[in-house]
């Protein structure tokens, strides 16, 4: 039995035109298939946006690809001159493409606009005055909310959208920035500037929004207290995610003995171990039940070996090999997969793009459902009249960035079929050994 033969064979067992129960559940695998691939190719895309977006943010927007830290009463951190002057030293670095000086402290930041006087914890960043036009990162990961994105003075602070909203004001209302100095004498002495708000800026991660206040390089120099504000020259080289940054880190320490310098991954290495752990547990529950969906090809080859025993031992009887019968049945799984690949891939891919507004659609029908059986379940218990549905966020912003990005590569789609491809033909394998071990003798003795 050639190769064509097998082929041709193959072709009749899937494409006939006789609607037996073998060849529906053939269509049934395929179906199954494909199902199962649209939330595999969801969450690879999902994930990988998810996990793209926040470690770049983190990356851009705080840590950079280095991060050179001073210690308290080092020569560099003696004056803002020889602070800036330190900095332009680092730029000289090899494969360092961008430096940006920071000095950053937590204070107690305070509403001062009126109706209120609201509080809340803050990270205090001191930067230079152009970091929002200078730095890609924030030019581009820095969404405006209201103001503008610049120091008019030395009093002027930026603030992101999420503590903005916890103390309750906006562009043009002023802060108050409480801060606590240590005294030779090992006291602590509180320290106050009063700051108008400049600008409202979103990163679109509101873990990070909650606690940036942006305050000019200069003045957050002179007012977070020298032995408790962390000074850092944060670098960024020309190839963040190779090798470059670890050489970048060596040659900083040379070249300032007294600093430590840490990479970004060495800074960031909780939440992206984290990331992707997440990711790979997700990944493994997809592949399981693309898995049991090719399980259904066997059970399907199964019942389709079933009804043609008839054919096979007079194929057989006429020369037929059982290395052929058994390719033709290898071949109809595949064929199956390839069937299954061509409903899912489209329809994942398709899923994953529009990511965003399914979400919301699937918001919008959870929260309309839960309120109604909440209104229900209330008037018929006689909840008190105060008692109100609380909705449903199936994607907080709190944890979660606001608006998915979703990545999905041609590679990624390749292993997504090789592997459905793989894991079809190897639920092929008994059932199609079973074809072609028939005896055909046996078989036609019962007809």
């Amino acid at each position: 039995m050639t190769l064509g033969s097998s082929f041709l064979y193959a072709g009749r067992i899937v494409f006939s035109k006789n609607r037996t129960n073998g060849r529906k559940s053939l269509f049934a695998s395929m179906l199954c298939i494909g199902i199962s691939l649209v939330p595999l190719l969801a969450v690879m895309g999902i994930s990988d946006g998810m996990i793209d977006g926040i470690t770049g943010r983190m990356i851009g927007l705080s840590t950079q690809d280095v991060a050179v830290f001073f210690p308290y009463g080092s020569e560099e951190t003696r004056s803002l001159g020889a602070f800036q002057k330190a900095a332009s030293r680092a730029a000289e670095l090899p494969h360092v493409i961008g430096v940006y000086p920071e000095v950053q402290g937590t204070a107690l930041a305070t509403s001062l606009a009126a109706g209120g006087s609201r509080r809340c914890g803050a990270s205090v960043r001191a930067m230079p005055d152009d970091i929002f036009s200078s730095n890609e990162a924030f030019a581009s990961l820095f969404t405006l909310s209201s103001g503008e994105v610049s120091f008019p003075d030395g009093k002027s602070a930026i603030l992101c959208e999420k503590i903005a909203s916890d103390l309750g004001v906006q562009v043009g209302d002023r802060i108050s920035l409480v801060c606590a100095r240590l005294t030779d004498s090992g006291m602590l002495v509180p320290k106050t500037a009063v700051f108008t708000v400049s600008g409202i800026v979103s990163s679109g991660y509101q873990e990070l929004d909650a606690l940036w206040v942006f305050i000019p390089l200069g003045t957050g120099f002179s007012f977070l207290p020298q032995n408790a504000a962390q000074y850092a020259i944060k670098l960024k080289t020309d190839g963040t995610f190779t090798s470059t940054v670890q050489q970048v880190k060596a040659e900083s320490v040379r070249t300032f003995p007294v600093s430590t310098a840490w990479t970004w991954s060495e800074m960031n290495a909780s939440q992206y171990e984290n990331f992707s752990s997440t990711r790979i547990l997700l990944l493994l529950i997809m592949i399981l039940i693309v898995l049991v969906a090719s399980v259904n090809i066997s059970s399907a080859l199964v019942m389709v070996t079933m009804e043609r025993l008839k054919e096979i031992a007079i194929l057989k009887s006429v020369g037929a090999s059982s290395r052929g019968i058994r390719l033709s049945f290898l071949i109809v799984g595949g064929i199956c997969a390839a069937g299954g690949l061509a409903i899912g891939l489209p329809l994942g891919i398709l899923a994953a793009v529009n990511i965003n507004p399914l979400l919301s659609l699937l918001e919008r029908l959870t929260n309309f459902c839960g309120s109604a059986l909440y209104t229900i379940s209330h008037i018929g218990h006689g909840g008190a009249a105060g008692d109100s549905y609380i909705r449903l966020r199936l994607l907080d912003p709190a944890y979660y960035l606001q608006d998915i990005r979703v990545s999905i590569s041609a590679a990624q789609v390749a292993g997504v079929s090789l592997m459905t491809l793989v894991l079809s033909l190897l639920a092929s394998i008994v059932p199609a050994t079973k074809a072609g071990r028939e005896n055909p003798l046996d078989t036609l003795r019962k007809v």
